[in-house]
């Protein structure tokens, strides 16, 4: 006996209202600005034939102020799971053509249900907003069902990568969930993101200001820093997504996929010494030193706009997949402030959360001086950097390549924070502050008395740097595991990823440490 055709029928009809989406001439208008149709971003973010959706069929009445009821297919958000280079992935993309995308009760249940399924199998999450925020036809439900997502954006966090893709517009309470997020990844045109719009900052303040100020992803890349990646389109965001789980493990019990079988190499790459300029004031391009270490010079940078005095990214060294945070010191002379010490101790800890090695480069001569620095909090921003490395529990990996003076020496993962090897080349300068500043405060009688004060400060600069900043007298007191030639670094580092990869530290039990926020 075969199956009645009408039921069968039933469903095609269904299956074809479903990816008829908001309908064919909506669907054409998103076409035409080059963007992507809700269902289309998540068959084309999973590997052939691996795309399997969830809850199609869920739908809602819609009821209108009491006056009508719309039917909502599949109410407006696509969730589905499938895989993504070979891994299993869950993902939901809000759907604009129908009801602006905007969040109800089903909606939300749908991503909470799909939430709990990433959660309950350990697989990543990839979320694609695309919404006009909540459904103010569903009053507290809509509230609600934000309440609920926001709940399990926290639940899922720190278990299982969170991903977040800004495709359009993503207004009011519905950007705390991007927020919530592991990272955010937004379209450079046809998308924002923002908690109050142009009226109502006007309205409230008087000021005016255009989407472009605050709410766009340059903006949000490169001011505010809420952003991580910008993505040409709806595709390239997807690639980026992909690209960045190819460095994280699906949950926080797995370890990154490294590639063992890759051999280290042995000899020294004289380009290294070549990129050491011969005075210490003259500054190195730090993104120069990464790609003489990391595979294949494949760095895969975050947040590459925002704080550029520190660079953060994921890479590979000698098949290792590493976290890598390196002041940068043609930027701000690479001084750690308010800004880098948010970003870099915010990727620490998504590092240490999914068992990412961190590689640390270090030029660093102190934190960012300055009224606005120190009135803005320093103090508690650079607190977290410290925070941030002490918790990690992660192989920690440091390379003093030039200055280390003062606090930042220690927030960028002394020995004494937690490094479990501390490799320095000899131009390494590791001291309470810099040579002329040093001396200018030990010796300012004789300086005073001198007959040529500035010849005799360069004089005592030197014999400072030699007697209590130079690399040997860290490395006399074991605070240094070794002190390398520039050219030995991409060796020196690979072998102590590959030592400390099966590091085990155990904490005292507690429910979390309180990171000074």
């Amino acid at each position: 006996m075969s199956i009645d055709s009408k039921l069968i029928k039933e469903l095609e009809e269904r299956r074809s209202t479903a990816n008829a989406a908001g309908g064919q001439s909506k669907l054409d208008k998103r076409h035409e600005k080059g963007l992507m149709a809700a269902r289309e971003r998540l068959v084309y973010f999973f590997d052939e034939g691996t795309y399997q959706e969830l809850g199609m069929h869920a739908t809602h009445a819609c009821t209108r102020f009491g006056l009508e009821k719309k039917e909502l297919p599949y109410d407006g958000v696509v969730c589905a799971t499938g895989f993504v280079d070979g891994r299993p992935v869950a993902a939901y993309s809000q759907d604009f053509t129908i009801g602006g995308g905007a969040l109800g009760r089903i909606h939300a249940k749908k991503i909470c249900d799909l939430m709990t399924l990433a959660h309950d199998v350990g697989m990543p999450v990839v979320s694609i907003n695309d919404s006009g925020g909540a459904r103010i036809q569903e009053g507290v439900d809509s509230l609600s069902g934000y309440g609920q997502v926001f709940f399990k954006n926290v639940y899922l966090s720190g278990v299982v990568p969170q991903v977040a893709i800004i495709a359009g517009p993503c207004a009011g309470g519905a950007a705390y969930s991007p927020a919530l997020a592991d990272f955010i990844i937004m379209t450079e045109n046809n998308s924002n993101m923002f908690i109050c719009g142009p009226d109502v900052i006007k309205s409230a303040t008087g000021e005016q200001a255009s989407l472009d100020q605050f709410a766009s992803a340059s903006a949000h890349a490169s001011v505010s820093g809420n952003i991580h990646l910008i993505a040409k389109d709806d595709k390239h965001a997807m690639d980026l997504a992909a690209r960045l789980l190819s460095f994280l493990p699906s949950n926080n019990i797995q370890d990154p996929d490294h590639d063992l079988s890759k051999e280290i190499l042995v000899t020294d790459d004289p380009q290294m010494d070549e990129l050491v300029p011969s005075s210490s004031k003259e500054p190195i391009n730090v993104h120069q030193v990464i790609d003489l270490l990391v595979d294949d010079q494949d760095f895969f940078e975050i947040m590459p706009d925002f704080a550029k005095n520190i660079v953060t990214g994921f890479a590979r060294v000698s098949g290792v997949t590493v976290g890598i945070v390196a002041n940068q010191p043609t930027v701000r002379a690479g001084t750690l402030d308010i800004d880098s010490s948010d970003k870099g101790a915010r990727f620490i800890r998504t590092c240490n959360i999914y068992n990412v090695p961190i590689l640390t480069l270090v030029d660093v001569p102190g934190f960012m001086p300055g009224l606005a620095q120190e009135r803005g909090g320093i103090i508690r921003h650079g607190a977290k950097m410290l925070f941030a490395y002490a918790a990690a529990t992660v192989p920690k990996i440091t390379l003093i390549m030039r200055k280390a003076y003062g606090g930042a020496y220690l927030a960028m993962c002394s020995a004494d924070m937690g490094a479990d090897m501390v490799l320095a080349w000899p131009t390494a300068e590791i001291a309470v502050m810099g040579a002329e500043g040093a001396v200018n405060v030990l010796f300012r009688k004789e300086l005073k008395d001198a007959e040529d004060p500035a010849k005799r400060a360069k004089e005592l600069a030197e014999e400072y740097r030699i007697e209590f900043a130079s690399p040997y007298q860290a490395a006399a007191n074991a605070m240094i595991t070794d002190v390398i030639k520039p050219s030995e670094s991409k060796r020196a580092v690979a072998l102590a990823l590959r030592t400390t990869l099966s590091k085990r530290d155990t904490r005292p039990p507690k429910k979390h440490g309180n990171i000074p926020l």
